[in-house]
């Protein structure tokens, strides 16, 4: 055999060495990175639909998405005034009741309070509301306004709006 015909054969088998050695190392890491995947029960708390047509006018509901608790209240008109017209200036994290509810009529927002976890009361009949008729924590005083927004207390930041959409007038998906 010629030189030039032997060394095409050795680059031939070379070539082949390699990517069969890397087909191989690609099938035996799947597992490895296939376990970086979320778990299906994971999957399955990625999103929560909510039938709103049940919720009245002054009442709020809880559920719970990604093992957090979201507050979801049906407004009413007074309580939507009473957040829109909220002076900027007044707000230690000013953002506005427009910037907050896709529909106003609708608050969404994941109920804990952004100073050390806690969970607000405001959700139930009979809860204390705060000075600001919205959410109140009582493990360090921090008061939320009707549009969630921090008012008042040790409280960084305003409750987190989750993202959410309405897939029909009486149906939200949160996630």
């Amino acid at each position: 055999m010629s030189e030039s015909k032997e060394q095409t054969r050795r680059d031939f088998l070379l070539l082949t060495g390699v990517a069969m050695t890397s087909v191989g190392a690609g099938i035996a890491a799947w597992p490895l990175i296939d376990s970086f995947n979320p778990s299906a029960d994971v999957l399955a708390l990625a999103t929560t639909e909510l039938d709103l047509s049940a919720i009245e006018p002054g009442q709020a509901v809880t559920v719970i998405w990604r093992g957090k608790p979201v507050f979801v209240r049906h407004r009413t008109p007074a309580e939507i005034q009473e957040a829109a017209n909220t002076e900027m200036n007044d707000l230690p994290d000013p953002q506005s009741d427009a910037e907050r509810a896709a529909n106003p009529e609708w608050l969404v927002l994941v109920g804990i309070c952004t100073h050390l976890g806690c969970i607000p009361l405001g959700q139930k009949d009979g809860d204390s509301r705060g000075d600001f008729n919205g959410w109140f924590c009582p493990c360090h005083g921090s008061h939320y306004d009707i549009s969630g927004r921090i008012r008042k207390g040790p409280a960084p930041n305003n409750l987190a709006v989750p993202e959410y959409r309405f897939v029909s007038d009486t149906r939200i998906v949160i996630g």
